[in-house]
């Protein structure tokens, strides 16, 4: 697979989910996909983990947590070292942008759903 290894963080089995919708046109587009959230279950083809292993090799977490239930996340997100984070409509949070601006890791505010439909992931 050729692509931007992608962790879709918040991962949801409900096909009403954009987190389920992300991870499917992620798999389509041939990007290697981490599917990581609470409840096991299977997306496209891709194994939902919980929070546990730390991935070394990531280009991109794709975010799908709201801010107030970011917090448990921040280490994991820091360990992990992306090269960036998506913020994801209603994911915005200053506090994690910092820390992620201290730790030299970029972000944006943008739509996976919209950044792939327009060839800009």
């Amino acid at each position: 697979m050729s692509g931007k290894k992608t962790l879709v963080l918040g991962a949801s089995t409900n096909p009403e989910r954009y987190s389920f919708k992300a991870i499917n046109r992620l798999v389509q587009h041939k990007h290697p996909v981490v599917a990581v959230g609470l409840r096991e279950g299977n997306v496209a083809g891709v194994e939902i983990e919980k929070p546990q292993t730390i991935h070394n090799d990531i280009d991109t977490i794709s975010l799908y947590v709201g801010p107030a239930h970011q917090p448990v996340y921040f280490d994991y997100i820091l360990q992990t070292k992306p090269k960036r984070v998506i913020f994801n409509p209603g994911t915005e949070n200053i506090e994690l942008q910092q820390m992620l601006t201290q730790n030299g890791i970029q972000f944006e505010e943008a739509c996976t759903l919209v950044l792939l439909s327009i060839g800009d992931f």
